[in-house]
């Protein structure tokens, strides 16, 4: 059995599976998939965020609420700023697999595979 893997994460029946399900949905918008993608490098401000997304602060920070929520971002105040980072890792690696299979989905021979 891989260290990573416990059998109990892979049980179907399990009530985690519902939260899946539930983060899934709220990763299945892309502004907040790129969102992520930008702050995997560093922590970022609303207005610095809104620039690499190409959408307006005030959608940002609709955005970045639904991901506090859920856990996947925190927020550190300075002064009347606020600055976001991931949580941990897991988010990053959801969806650096997520790009991964969505490359399988568009090509026979997908980037991450290398040359062949």
């Amino acid at each position: 059995m891989h260290a990573d893997t416990h059998e109990d994460e892979l049980d179907p029946s399990s009530p985690l599976v519902d939260v899946v399900a539930e983060l899934f949905g709220l990763l299945a918008d892309p502004t907040r998939v790129r969102i992520i993608l930008a702050l995997d490098v560093d922590e970022l401000s609303v207005n610095h965020i809104a620039d690499i997304v190409d959408r307006s602060p005030a959608a940002v920070s609709q955005h970045l609420a639904k991901l506090r929520l859920a856990r996947l971002v925190t927020v550190r105040q300075e002064g009347n700023r606020a600055f976001y980072r991931l949580r941990d890792e897991h988010a990053r690696r959801l969806v650096l697999e997520a790009l991964r299979q969505a490359e399988h989905a568009v090509s026979d021979s997908p980037r991450h595979h290398g040359e062949r």
